[in-house]
């Protein structure tokens, strides 16, 4: 008896490549990439697996600092690159928005929450939603509020909400952020394939380059 067809296999093809896609909901630079890493993603037939993670975690051994510990031209290099890449991406995005810094968990939480019921394409959309919350519309994502409305806006279930404070959430952000830790993850975003980390959304250029089939 033959055994069953493993799922994704195609005869002479290699399976679908996975890639890791590391991001905290709060972070400009996920933000900046986020449409373009899911339509290289999508040309590539690449699998996604969304994991929000706690970067104070990640910091905390990591030797990263929060943005306001930084050094103040550290801290001004960031505007200024904020800026061309908006001009250059032709993205909407406030350089210091109305609600940032923000505490981020419960929208990490949320995004994890969707993704456990609803798939990746549907966190993936709703994690847009929420950068765009963030840098484009100067919305509150630590508020509860502007999580469900979000959650409508992006045609998700209500209840997510009220889910994303279960327990198996939890264990999940925090399995994200110790997968983060153990893979060498220091900053959002972070794509790993095969091994290989590609921080920060100007390294989407390699990150393409190595999807292409060999």
């Amino acid at each position: 008896m033959l055994a069953p067809t493993p799922p994704n296999f195609q005869e002479g093809k290699k399976l679908n490549k996975t890639i890791d896609y590391y991001f905290a909901p709060q972070s400009p630079w996920s933000y900046l990439g986020h449409a373009r890493f899911a339509a290289m993603a999508r040309a590539s037939q690449a699998v996604i697996r969304v994991l929000p993670v706690d970067f104070g975690k990640v910091f905390a051994v990591s030797g990263g600092l929060p943005l306001p510990k930084r050094a103040p031209q550290r801290q001004a290099y960031r505007l200024l690159e904020l800026a061309r890449f908006r001009d250059f991406l032709k993205l909407p995005l406030h350089l210091q928005p109305q609600y940032f810094p923000v505490a981020a968990d419960d929208a990490a939480r949320l995004i994890i929450a969707v993704d456990l019921h609803d798939g990746v394409a549907a966190a993936m959309r709703l994690s847009g939603a929420v950068f765009a919350a963030v840098w484009a519309q100067q919305r509150d994502i630590a508020n509860a509020q502007t999580l469900a409305q979000l959650l409508s806006e992006c045609g998700l279930p209500s209840e997510r909400l009220a889910q994303s404070c279960s327990q198996t959430v939890q264990d999940q952000f925090d399995a994200n952020t110790q997968a983060a830790i153990a893979a060498g993850v220091f900053g959002a975003p972070s794509y790993c394939l095969d091994g290989e980390i590609f921080w920060g959304q100007d390294r989407l250029d390699f990150l393409e380059r190595k999807l292409k089939p060999d």
